[in-house]
């Protein structure tokens, strides 16, 4: 990396999953990468890099976000939570929960972005109508078509969470 590039890095304090996490980057480099290279957060994915599929989704101030287009300076300052910040193995979020119950993934590379969505949702909206998931969900983009898995998944979680 050249000293120009190295002169337009900055340290940058993050918070993530309720822990803070002091980072050195380009303030326009995408939250993402950071998460995933510096962090070592593996929930987020890397899909289009454009904000369009979903796969990166976090959550940022309660909002579900696209991490991909998300710039990290922007991140100073809010609560973000990922995949890793919401449950664990031996103890799943109500959320992922419900996608494991109803069999929500086939590839499962669209889970990330999809139980994201959703919990942001829940958060917002407890008992949320169908309509009202298929519109919050319908940004994110799944090829294996498990929509209707999925779709019954956050209804079980907005049943259990109610």
């Amino acid at each position: 990396m050249s000293e120009q590039a190295l002169a337009l890095e900055k340290t940058m304090t993050l918070k993530v999953n309720g822990q803070t996490a002091e980072v050195t980057a380009m303030a326009d480099t995408p939250l993402l990468l950071v998460l995933r290279n510096d962090l070592h957060l593996n929930g987020p994915k890397y899909g289009c890099g454009l904000g369009e599929c979903g796969a990166c989704t976090v959550i940022i101030d309660g909002l579900a976000a696209r991490s991909c287009v998300f710039p990290v300076s922007g991140a100073q300052g809010r609560e973000i939570t990922t995949l890793e910040g919401i449950g664990s193995r031996e103890c799943p979020h109500p959320v992922q929960q419900a996608f494991i119950d109803e069999q929500a993934a086939q590839c499962g590379y669209c889970m990330n972005g999809m139980i994201m969505t959703a919990k942001a949702l829940l958060d917002r909206i407890p008992n949320p109508s169908e309509a009202q998931i298929r519109n919050e969900l319908s940004a994110n983009l799944c090829r294996c078509g498990t929509h209707i898995e999925i779709l019954r998944a956050v209804l079980r979680a907005a049943r259990q969470k109610s």
